[in-house]
């Protein structure tokens, strides 16, 4: 009974931190829901930003949002994925491999502002690349890249030694290995961590504030190089004003936001259990 006491409280301390979150959250995705999806139409999805909020709609921000998620998902998970197997399969183990790591790990908890800072300094001033989307991407890419490159080792980790001893026991070189018997097994887990990465990207706001993003935007982009809005923009603009017809704006751009990224999210999960049923 002694032992049994001190787990069953455990257990519901546990529970109750894990359920409380979710029910508050649930319940502020309900309101959002229902004071949103009556101002979701053609119109809104259609308009452009305007001064009247009944005539305010998202499509610079909602086809800007899924400019910049395309571009940092292309520049961050190639780079993340190159970066995790160069560091498992061929870095060594010694001081300065464990330094490396400890700074990718660190760098995965740095604020999202700092990242934003970082990107207004080198892409928009420094490379030159101006308030542009591809400024955005990249400093985008930067914030998620070392989710990517953790998530990516410990899938390459879970694949035992012994496998990669009996590919070389055929003749087969260290990239052979690689190729055909390492990333096929550990692609799953590597995609696993690549959604989670650009799921935070999605939702960020203060990167994209501190880089150039637009709040107010008449035209769509039309090259990596064009200024741009994101949804996340626009949603803190309207939350910001007074008007609460703007906060019912708001609330429906929350819902679009929602279901991109659930639609981006899917897409990259169909991809994951294809590769694994190609395992099987």
């Amino acid at each position: 009974t002694r032992r049994i006491w001190p787990e069953k409280v455990f257990k519901g301390i546990c529970l109750t931190a894990v359920l409380i979150p979710l029910g508050i959250l649930a319940l502020l995705l309900v309101k959002v829901g229902i004071d949103g999806i009556g101002r979701i139409d053609g119109d809104f999805l259609t308009n452009y930003p305007s001064r009247r909020a009944a005539r305010a709609g998202i499509l610079p921000a909602m086809v800007g949002s899924v400019y910049l998620i395309g571009l940092t998902a292309l520049i961050a998970v190639p780079v993340g994925i190159g970066a995790a197997i160069y560091l498992q399969e061929y870095g060594k183990s010694n001081r300065w491999a464990s330094l490396i790591e400890l700074n990718i790990a660190n760098l995965a908890g740095v604020p999202s502002i700092i990242y934003g800072l970082l990107g207004l300094g080198v892409f928009v001033r420094t490379f030159g690349m101006g308030r542009s989307l591809l400024a955005g991407a990249c400093t985008l890419a930067l914030l998620i890249m070392p989710i990517i490159i953790m998530s990516s080792r410990e899938a390459l980790r879970t694949i035992p030694d012994r496998t990669r001893e009996a590919a070389y026991g055929l003749g087969a070189t260290q990239w052979q290995v690689i190729r055909q018997v390492v990333l096929p097994v550990a692609m799953p887990g590597m995609m696993t961590g690549s959604i989670l990465a650009i799921s935070r990207a999605i939702g960020e706001t203060a990167p994209l504030i501190a880089v150039g993003a637009l709040t107010y935007l008449t035209f769509l982009p039309d090259s990596p190089f064009s200024a741009f809005s994101a949804l996340p923009i626009q949603i803190y603009n309207w939350v910001s004003r007074p008007q609460e017809a703007f906060v019912t704006n708001a609330a429906a751009g929350i819902v679009v936001l929602l279901v991109i990224m659930l639609l981006m999210n899917s897409v990259a999960i169909l991809i994951r259990n294809r590769l694994e049923r190609r395992l099987k």
